[in-house]
């Protein structure tokens, strides 16, 4: 698959993380899915590997049926077993390390916090989509640094897909997208919902309400 066809893929909207083990993350993921989110990250920092590819296995098979990329946090071989698309972050492997182990076909994004010079390598060494962050205090990361979405619009300039993370909810994350976000990336903001679906969907009511679509 070229890089265009990968890119093809990455269409916009909302970027749902997962929350670690929970009882119910099939339910969880199919709500949010059916609710609009456009991209799926599976991220569980425990060490319980065989559970971890059980539980991927069947993201993945969800995900297909809903036309929607499965990328796996920080873990290449777990991507590579389930056929996903992998996030690495600063202390992970490089993405010519992780392309050469994924293939062509398989979508590699990272995080690069504030740092935009950071993304204009990655982009250069292929990454398929630059992600920025927190943008706001963050439930899950609650001591990263917050930036000024001005990075988002910079970022822009480089021709990836751009993601915004941190402490993202309905309310503000229409000025994330108009700074030049194109993915917005939630993890407790979907996941913690009492109302996952919904939550979703607002949050996708965003973009739609920018492109003029319903």
């Amino acid at each position: 698959m070229t890089t265009l066809l990968r890119s093809a893929r990455l269409r916009g909207g909302v970027y749902a993380i997962t929350d670690g083990p929970r009882d119910d993350l099939f339910a969880a993921v199919e709500a949010a899915l059916a609710g609009g989110a456009r991209l799926l990250q599976y991220r569980d920092k425990t060490g319980d590997a065989a559970r971890r590819l059980s539980e991927a296995t069947e993201l993945s098979s969800i995900c297909a049926r809903y036309d929607v990329p499965l990328i796996i946090d920080n873990d290449v071989a777990l991507a590579r077993e389930t056929g996903a698309g992998v996030h690495l972050g600063q202390h992970d492997v490089s993405v010519t390390v992780a392309r050469e182990r994924l293939g062509e076909e398989a979508i590699i994004g990272v995080s690069c916090y504030g740092d935009v010079e950071r993304a204009r390598a990655l982009a250069a060494e292929g990454a398929d989509y630059i992600g920025f962050g927190a943008m706001h205090p963050s439930r899950t990361k609650p001591n990263a640094t917050v930036i000024s979405p001005d990075v988002l619009t910079q970022a822009k300039a480089l021709g990836l897909p751009v993601v915004a993370i941190g402490g993202i909810t309905s309310d503000n994350g229409g000025v994330l997208i108009d700074a030049g976000a194109d993915f917005l990336a939630v993890v407790s903001g979907v996941f913690a919902a009492p109302d996952i679906q919904s939550a979703t969907r607002r949050l996708a009511d965003l973009f739609d309400s920018r492109s003029g679509t319903s």
